[in-house]
């Protein structure tokens, strides 16, 4: 009844568009259905009678303003980053108001939502009601929940692209439209992920100060990273342990260097998630055992296990107590920014990204490639049809270059600008009232696409090198692409499944707490009773509601309901 509701509801949706085509507007070409399999392959559109959706004048110059106002809610992420903005109320939330919502009559009201414990907030939202009109998340078992759970509304594609073509286009350009469904319904649209088989915004940086104190170069390998941090410790270049760990605080398991390429497609599908720890996989096994070998040389704090998130690891690098430290680069990277501040005779250099293979462990290492798309983006179930579309205007608009150009870069001559070539360069320092919050205010912008992009990659890279520190990082951070671009021949994602995994909803937080439990117990034994104290942890693990996940998601790929690894 639900779903019949949603399509009776669509089509006065439609109905609507075509009384504001016939009120003025120019009519346009139709909006191209071209489509694409899960397999890849275009199919031709066929010929039909027009639509009211083809009728209509899609996109922005379609646009009109509500006759009543119409309130949306949009979640935007909250880290809690000192000396940035409130990220529901600045001077960037009060321009989209006032270039998109008082243009359209609609009244744009921005949620926080804790970075750290995104999962809670939106569970309490949910279950207060107040459900955001816009739902969105990197990770697919998040989403999928939330649709489980009722609190998601089915998508008529063809009214979203309607109202937002150049969004749809961007998706049927990605060959994203594979990831849309759940069952038999649509229930995502999803923003853009550039250059997503290579995560080019990420990088490690070290000491390369301590490593040149020890007669050594910037590790290539795990046996050179290994006589290198032993020797960092026999040096007393730190007083504290020289590595950072920190209690896992996500299902994602960092084993893919540990995984045999090509690895085995079952094996892939049962247990590489970002929502579910997977201890009892042998790639985490492997993991766990070289945690504990490294522990037991003293490379980690007795008490990481007491700290919650990477919080403190970055303190301490900022003070000079540990190697490495590494996060997502832009123009301003606060940490780096007070690193030097606190080390100001300090020489920092970029991880190599082989820095973790061991000879032996696998034959071919694995390496993790992003999905090919950024947010996954929902709408509440609770939503209005005209909330819905306020939504997807909303999105349009964002869409738009202009749009993007300055909410990313900000005021000309004030947040930013020109060089040479005419593009932007952003005042990493600038604390004024037109200040850009987090990374080019990319958690905005993100419901478009994952990452700032402008011109080329190298335009790309040189606007996300960090500035108004003492190094220039361009040359490093350019090889580094060059490096992930050619490991990306070993690379793939999680898979997707397009039916939800119901034991996963169950199980995940449950499983997560559990894996914390038992991933530093792991940690901490005696090297020689890690095997058998495995054994037996991974069977209550398995008890404990990982095999009823595993055994779902074998069968959910066994049956074509994922996505496949990609044929290299």
């Amino acid at each position: 009844m639900k779903k019949e509701l949603r399509k009776i509801l669509a089509l006065v949706l439609m109905c609507a568009l075509v009384v504001t085509a016939f009120a003025g507007c120019k009519k346009e070409d139709p909006v191209d259905t071209t489509t694409e399999t899960t397999e890849g392959n275009t199919t031709e559109p066929t010929e039909a009678a027009p639509t009211a959706a083809a009728v209509a004048v899609a996109g922005v110059e379609g646009f009109t303003p509500f006759a009543e106002t119409v309130e949306i809610t949009v979640p935007v992420y909250d880290r809690s980053k000192e000396g940035y903005p409130a990220v529901d109320d600045n001077y960037w939330t009060k321009w989209v108001q006032e270039n998109f919502g008082d243009k359209y009559n609609i009244k744009v009201t921005y949620v926080a939502i804790p970075r750290n414990d995104v999962m809670t907030k939106y569970s309490m939202l949910i279950a207060a009601g107040d459900t955001p009109t816009i739902l969105m998340e990197y990770d697919y078992p998040k989403v999928a929940q939330w649709a489980n759970d009722g609190a998601m509304a089915t998508i008529d594609l063809e009214a979203f692209a309607q109202v937002a073509p150049t969004y749809y286009q961007k998706m049927v350009d990605n060959n994203q439209l594979q990831y849309t469904k759940l069952g038999d319904d649509d229930y995502f649209v999803l923003s853009e992920r550039p250059y997503y088989n290579v995560t080019y915004t990420h990088a490690t940086f070290v000491r390369k100060d301590w490593l040149d104190a020890v007669g050594m170069g910037v590790p290539t390998n795990y046996a050179e990273y290994t006589a290198a941090i032993d020797a960092i410790k026999a040096a007393g270049l730190t007083d504290q342990a020289p590595v950072g760990l920190w209690l896992p605080n996500t299902g994602y398991v960092a084993n893919f260097g540990f995984r045999d390429f090509p690895v085995n497609e079952e094996e892939w599908a049962m247990n590489s998630s970002l929502g579910t720890p997977s201890l009892s996989w042998e790639p985490t096994k492997k993991l766990l055992k070289r945690q504990n070998a490294e522990y037991n040389k003293g490379y980690f704090s007795t008490e990481y296990d007491l700290t919650p998130d990477d919080s403190q690891t970055k303190t301490d690098f900022i003070n000079g107590k540990l190697y490495a430290y590494g996060n997502y680069m832009s123009a301003n990277v606060d940490w780096l920014t007070a690193f030097y501040e606190n080390n100001p005779e300090a020489e920092l250099a970029i991880a190599n990204i082989t820095t973790a293979v061991e000879p032996g462990v696998v034959e071919v290492p694995s390496y993790r490639a992003d999905n090919p798309f950024g947010m996954i983006v929902g709408f509440s179930s609770a939503a209005t049809e005209e909330q819905l579309k306020a939504a997807w205007m909303y999105m349009e608009w964002m869409s738009q270059e202009e749009t993007l150009f300055t909410m990313e870069n900000g005021v000309e001559g004030v947040t930013y600008t020109k060089n040479e070539n005419g593009l932007p360069i952003v005042d990493a320092a600038y604390r004024g009232e037109e200040m850009l919050n987090h990374n080019n205010n990319i958690d905005m912008t993100c419901v478009v696409h994952a990452s700032k992009v402008t011109g080329s990659i190298e335009d790309s890279i040189k606007l996300i090198t960090p500035q108004g520190i003492p190094q220039d990082f361009y040359d490093q951070l350019l090889q580094n692409y060059k490096n992930l671009v050619e490991a990306s021949q070993y690379a793939y994602s999680d898979p997707v499944f397009s039916v939800t995994i119901n034991s996963e909803s169950e199980y995940s937080a449950t499983l997560l707490s559990i894996y914390q439990e038992y991933s530093v117990q792991l940690t901490k034994c005696k090297p020689e009773e890690f095997d058998a104290l495995y054994d037996e942890l991974s069977k209550k693990y398995l008890e404990a509601g990982y095999q009823e996940i595993i055994d779902e998601r074998l069968a959910a790929y066994q049956a074509g309901s994922s996505t496949k690894l990609p044929v290299k």
